[in-house]
């Protein structure tokens, strides 16, 4: 096990470069410029090139991204274009809105797919199938925005059940009231990542039902409930620990629209407001960050693999 820590450890360094890398060229290859944020109507042509300069922009692009790339491996991300602030506090003040939002919403998601997923794949093609499937299919297709906006329209300005925006009410601060002003974009991310989850466990429910072990356990005569959540939900795991895996990138970047539709303070909210400004050393290090997650996500899931099913860790 710690062989395999350290191989893919080290597989990562390479891979984080080319992120890096690849991100960088399509930040400076987007249309814009980020001195035009400092420009005033009478500014000078000589002063508009002087903030180029302070900035560091009228550099050669491979000088620039070698002086970001040595700054990282420092901790240090740059300061942003647009507030002057270093970019990895600002990074780390947003963290826990969104880590906390996106994992409440793929926590639920998770206790909701499973029994879901065994329902539908055990009764394959009868109504209850057809109606999950239905509403997965639903919560596939129908784009983020419009469904939280719908639940704005009707939860917050139609019947005044739920804040619409924010983290907090003015004046208010408590646990409750995050949680009030929470329910909405929970509900909305919980509905997308439950639709995927559903997919996945279904169909793996289904092949899971095929095999000879649970054949076994009806002729000794074992209730269907039994032989689903005490033999089958374990095999049909390995698809979800793939998906908490990838989702692991998801705490940073992954209630972007979600975020700005709710006026969420996460990092979501922060990508956005940089992409507005042509702040890309909060891009950058947004994408970095996500990046990291992603691979450390992906190492988790092989290691909880060998722990679910010994058969693979005897493979490697």
């Amino acid at each position: 096990m710690r062989q395999l820590i350290v191989r893919r450890l080290l597989q990562s360094v390479p891979m984080l470069f080319f992120i890096s890398l690849v991100c960088f060229a399509l930040v400076k290859a987007a249309p814009g410029d980020p001195v035009l944020s400092f420009v005033t109507p009478n500014m000078h042509a000589d002063d508009i090139e002087r903030i180029r300069h302070n900035l560091g922009l009228d550099q050669p692009g491979y000088v620039q991204y070698g002086i970001w790339l040595k700054d990282s491996l420092t901790g240090n991300l740059g300061y942003s274009l647009v507030n002057h602030r270093p970019v990895m506090p600002q990074i780390v003040e947003r963290l826990p809105a969104t880590a906390g939002l996106m994992g409440a919403s793929i926590a639920l998601a998770v206790l909701l797919s499973i029994p879901l997923g065994l329902l539908a794949g055990s009764n394959r093609n009868r109504w209850v199938d057809k109606l999950v499937n239905l509403l997965a299919y639903i919560g596939i297709s129908v784009p983020l925005f419009w469904l939280s906006i719908l639940f704005i329209y009707f939860c917050s300005i139609k019947l005044h059940w739920l804040p619409s925006l924010g983290m907090h009410t003015i004046g208010k601060k408590g646990a409750l009231d995050v949680i009030k002003h929470a329910i909405l974009p929970c509900s909305v991310l919980t509905i997308s990542f439950l639709s995927v989850y559903v997919r996945y466990i279904r169909s793996s429910a289904i092949s899971q039902l095929k095999e000879d072990y649970v054949q076994i356990q009806y002729a000794f005569g074992s209730a269907k409930r039994t032989i689903l959540f005490r033999h089958v939900m374990k095999h049909v795991l390995l698809p979800v620990i793939t998906l908490l895996g990838m989702s692991l990138g998801d705490l940073v970047t992954g209630a972007i629209v979600t975020e700005a539709v709710f006026s969420w303070p996460g990092i979501g909210s922060l990508g956005v407001t940089a992409v507005r400004g042509f702040d890309y050393p909060i891009i950058l290090g947004i994408t970095l960050f996500a990046s990291i997650l992603l691979i450390v996500g992906n190492l988790l899931a092989d290691i909880l693999y060998g722990i679910a099913d010994p058969r693979i860790k005897i493979t490697r």
